[in-house]
């Protein structure tokens, strides 16, 4: 039995006019998104049109920019974040300094539901390895492309060190086959760098994109989604995403690892992964390597929206904190390296996807500040990224001086 109670929540959006780029016209709207209690943001919410693959993500303040084909005018935004219910919007109605109250929800898990095929109480467990299950049902298993948009930063003790944004295309074959998406490189948008510690320098640099997508639960069939033992899982209660009721299950496998499942309680899908692994007094889950690299924290977050009946990726997010020592057995400790890299989806084609136009250029085995091409100032004023936060300004200033 799951039990509602219902709050206020505004949303403060601004609305900009009609923009032209090429022969498409396109109708903008910005605007930040915050809770009427607490006046908090709320960062990684979806904005897209409704039953379209078109969409944007807020950032970390809540705020986003949508460019949307004026053909689409008469399409409902829809709004959506994990926890609330979703609302919808016509276009027309975001207008100037707006706000708009909503009514998200809350669940309380008095019960566990009941899984309806066979008429009995699921335990935590049960409902992960139902969602493995269920993967073949749940997530595309026909080719398809996504459109996104990557921001790779990096620190090197208190100091950012590296900004990163490009926007790319990815071609993904169905989950029968194991292996990373090739990858169209269609910009460079911000390619900053400062002076690194000379480990940095003159260690190889991998391509942070590969880095970032190589990791797949789903795809690659590991990490705490198989429900295995070793693995304690428990409930932790049920929340609305996409007007949807998901279980929020945690897992822990001690000492190191821990992961937050939240599962649709009717389909079974994964919508949202997360995983965080911890040293714990001193010792890492992994050695060190002979480059005097170890790493000490990693998280990765996965999260997914439904279109057309399958799950597909919106949102992932890589951060690590690697320890740098002189050498594989030295204790001397050069610097601290914090990289963190996210990837927004922005557009799914699963549709005509032979005519779709599709040019593999992206070279795995070389960074991608060595991949840039000239800035087109036309491409990215209407494509669909999240903004930057004030404090991300900041750091693009400091790194530009």
């Amino acid at each position: 039995m799951v039990r509602s109670s219902k709050y206020c929540l505004s949303i403060l959006f601004i609305f900009y006019g009609i923009v032209v780029h090429g022969q498409q016209e396109l109708f903008t709207i910005t605007g930040q998104l915050v809770d009427s209690e607490t006046q908090q943001s709320i960062p990684y919410a979806s904005i897209y049109l409704k039953e379209k693959p078109i969409g944007t993500t807020t950032n970390t303040e809540g705020y986003f920019v949508f460019h949307i084909p004026t053909k689409e005018k008469k399409t409902l935004v829809v709004i959506s974040a994990m926890g609330y219910v979703s609302v919808e919007r016509k276009s027309d109605d975001f207008s100037q300094d707006k706000v708009i109250s909503l009514l998200p929800q809350i669940n309380q898990l008095d019960e566990v539901l009941l899984d309806g095929s066979a008429n009995k109480i699921l335990k935590a467990r049960e409902i992960v390895k139902k969602a493995y299950k269920n993967i073949a049902l749940n997530y595309p298993t026909e080719p398809y492309f996504l459109e996104g948009f990557v921001r790779d930063l990096q620190k090197e003790d208190e100091t950012y060190v590296e900004f990163l944004e490009c926007a790319i295309k990815f071609k993904y074959q169905g989950l029968q086959v194991r292996k990373e998406p090739a990858a169209e490189l269609l910009g460079v948008r911000t390619n900053s760098f400062s002076q690194r510690h000379p480990w940095n320098e003159n260690s190889e640099r991998k391509n942070s994109v590969i880095d970032l997508i190589e990791d797949d639960f789903i795809r690659f069939d590991y990490g705490p989604i198989l429900g295995k033992k070793g693995w304690k899982y428990e409930i932790e209660g049920i929340e609305s995403y996409d007007n949807r009721l998901v279980y929020k299950i945690t897992g822990l496998d001690e000492p190191f690892q821990k992961a937050v499942l939240y599962i649709d309680a009717e389909t079974f899908a994964f919508v949202r992964v997360e995983l965080t692994r911890k040293a714990k007094n001193g010792t890492s889950w992994q050695r060190r390597f002979t480059n005097g690299a170890q790493q000490v924290y990693y998280n990765v977050i996965f999260e997914y929206q439904e279109y057309n009946g399958r799950f597909y990726l919106k949102y992932q997010k890589e951060e690590d904190i690697w320890r740098i020592y002189e050498g594989q057995d030295s204790n001397l400790l050069l610097f601290t390296k914090y990289p963190k890299k996210e990837l927004f989806i922005n557009n799914i084609i699963v549709d005509s996807v032979d005519d779709y136009q599709f040019l593999q250029n992206m070279n795995i085995n070389t960074s991608i500040e060595n991949q840039t091409e000239n800035f087109d100032a036309k491409f990215w004023a209407t494509y669909n990224v999240p903004r930057r936060t004030a404090a991300q300004s900041q750091i693009l200033r400091e790194l530009k001086k």
